[in-house]
């Protein structure tokens, strides 16, 4: 557990841990470093490092939200390499992580020894993106974890049936703190400010040319069977401009993968070994 400075000041938090080959776990949109931990038991054998973007988990929030994007974010992990001291990394992006994973392809490929995107491609479903916007920036309504993990297990059922209570606890465990006043976001609200403005302005990067530069790269995907926002038809057309790429589809889960599936760890592991 520790913290750098970003060439424009900020203090982001990261944690290093274990020994061997790295992987760099990057979080969805609003999450942070937590959100790894389904994952972490099956890993033990790597050097596992995760980060909380600015604005999100630990980090400190951005007073101008507009660095809140894919590019600003980007330059951030490759500084988190340097004050490592790390030249390359597989990177492991779960949805906005793996937006992150494709602009670093596209800007910085020699810092990459592979990629795993966790459902997310170069399109992002208009029904997923609907659902999103729905919650971002909103405060949690329940008072308590259970409250919470009540809700995310009613909610989440269509796509993630059968995941029993116990899983939505911690699940809420990560995506809230408890205060006396009830639970919190562990990220900075702004943050929808920040997607409606960019949406408005059109300053979102067509993400199919970031894609094509995994063609070099060891690259796998993993799409959850219910997810609304990565496609079958967005995953053939990504198979069709990267030959060699690695896909699983996990059954049973919507948006995003815990990681802790077999399918998912299949399509890590595989990476890796081509990484390696």
């Amino acid at each position: 557990m520790a913290n750098f400075q970003t060439s424009d000041n900020r203090r982001l938090y990261f944690e290093d841990a274990g020994t061997g080959q790295p992987l760099l776990c990057l979080a969805g949109l609003t999450r942070c470093s937590r959100d790894f931990s389904f994952l972490a038991p099956h890993v033990t054998d790597l050097r596992m490092i995760t980060m909380d973007y600015r604005g999100r988990g630990q980090s400190d929030y951005d007073p101008d939200y507009m660095n809140y994007n894919v590019l600003r974010e980007a330059h951030d992990v490759i500084e988190l390499l340097n004050h490592l001291e790390l030249d390359r990394a597989t990177i492991l992006g779960t949805s906005r992580g793996g937006l992150i994973a494709m602009a670093l392809a596209a800007n910085h490929p020699e810092r990459l020894s592979g990629v795993v995107l966790n459902d997310i491609g170069p399109v992002v479903g208009a029904v997923g993106i609907a659902r999103i916007m729905d919650y971002v920036g909103k405060k949690p309504v329940s008072k308590t974890h259970e409250q919470a993990a009540a809700i995310l297990q009613q909610f989440m059922e269509p796509q993630f049936p059968g995941v029993p209570y116990h899983v939505w606890r911690k699940q809420a465990e990560i995506q809230y703190h408890a205060t006396e006043a009830g639970l919190e976001l562990r990220y900075d609200e702004a943050l929808r400010k920040a997607l409606l403005e960019q949406a408005a302005t059109g300053a979102t990067p067509d993400m199919w040319l970031f894609y094509e530069a995994l063609k070099k790269i060891p690259a796998g995907v993993i799409r959850g069977g219910n997810s609304d926002i990565l496609d079958a038809p967005t995953l053939a057309e990504m198979h069709q401009r990267h030959p060699g790429l690695i896909s699983a589809e996990v059954p049973d889960r919507g948006h995003v993968p815990f990681l802790d599936e077999p399918q998912s760890l299949q399509v890590i592991r595989a990476i890796l070994e081509q990484a390696a």
